[in-house]
């Protein structure tokens, strides 16, 4: 899975009593020359932190590589002393980065910020951790950031009020129009899907989920699905009970891999979703586009509505 490091330039003024980072030689100054200083564990997260922050910013973000598995990462000593003198981090909690947990613990930082979206959103330990798929999710976590940092440095509250105003209310616009249009004209479309990163996605687009609930645990954890759930769903395909199947090619297993291919054969329109941002440095708002572009195209195929 994948994620983009993110880095921005930033700035702020000294009398905020923010401790940031000085900006390197032939940077755009702001207001005192510094920048916060922000790690995210994932980049999904990142990205959206970055752009937030903008030139007053310094978004790293752990997991930056589209092969790098945010479930079992092995935090490097690296990330631990980035994380030690970070001022704000996000991680997702509930479950799915319990490193990045530790990594905290064991770096405390002096007035560290940090930011659990699980906690934020309202999931507990056990619920589903995919919320960046949840567009819901997405604007509290775009709100809480933006206020975090007019905390942090509230000197330049106007600027991140500004970020937050173009962000929220240009940026994410063609992300937010795609989920409305799917929603209005797809709603309770029966679909299927390899795994439950899908399943925050289909709640927010108003779509019909028929895959086993287990199944789309059991290929989310890494452990085998049953086979009364494989059963199950290669009924709902050779029955085409599901209008279209949606599946993670970053953890596409034998049996997902499978059902791709028996929904592809009974001409039921396929589309694909990624867990983490693709290609390396995509933003976090083009990736999910571009993916919801895709399961439109496809929900128009098997539908007949354009």
């Amino acid at each position: 899975m994948a994620l983009a490091a993110l880095s921005a330039c930033s700035t702020s003024s000294a009398s905020s009593g923010a401790d940031k980072t000085t900006k390197s030689a032939g940077e755009a100054s702001g207001k005192g020359g510094v920048k916060l200083r922000v790690v995210a564990a994932e980049n999904f997260w990142g990205s959206i932190a970055q752009q937030l922050g903008g030139d007053y910013a310094d978004v790293k973000s752990v997991i930056d590589n589209p092969d790098a598995d945010p479930h079992d990462y092995e935090p490097t000593a690296a990330d631990g002393r980035t994380v030690a003198s970070a001022q704000y981090t996000i991680v997702n909690g509930i479950g799915y980065d319990a490193w990045a947990d530790k990594l905290l613990s064991a770096n405390p930082g002096s007035g560290r910020t940090d930011l659990k979206v699980g906690d934020l959103v309202g999931v507990k330990p056990g619920g589903n951790p995919h919320r960046w798929y949840s567009p819901d999710d997405v604007h509290k976590v775009v709100e809480k950031v933006a206020a975090d940092y007019k905390k942090l440095d509230p000197a330049d509250a106007a600027y991140f009020d500004a970020q937050k105003k173009r962000y929220a209310g240009q940026t994410l616009a063609p992300y937010d129009k795609l989920v409305a249009d799917i929603k209005a004209k797809y709603a309770n479309t029966p679909i299927g899907a390899s795994e439950s990163i899908v399943t925050p996605l289909a709640e927010g687009l108003g779509l019909k989920m028929l895959t086993p609930e287990s199944f789309l645990d059991a290929i989310s954890e890494g452990s085998d699905p049953t086979a009364k759930d494989k059963s199950a769903i290669d009924q709902q395909i050779k029955n085409k009970q599901i209008k279209v199947y949606v599946y993670n090619s970053q953890n596409s297993t034998p049996d997902v891999a499978a059902q791709v291919k028996e929904a592809k054969a009974q001409g039921i329109p396929v589309a694909t979703v990624t867990e983490t941002l693709t290609p390396a440095g995509a933003s976090f708002q083009d990736w999910q586009v571009r993916q919801l572009q895709g399961i439109e195209q496809a929900l128009a195929q098997a539908t007949g509505k354009k």
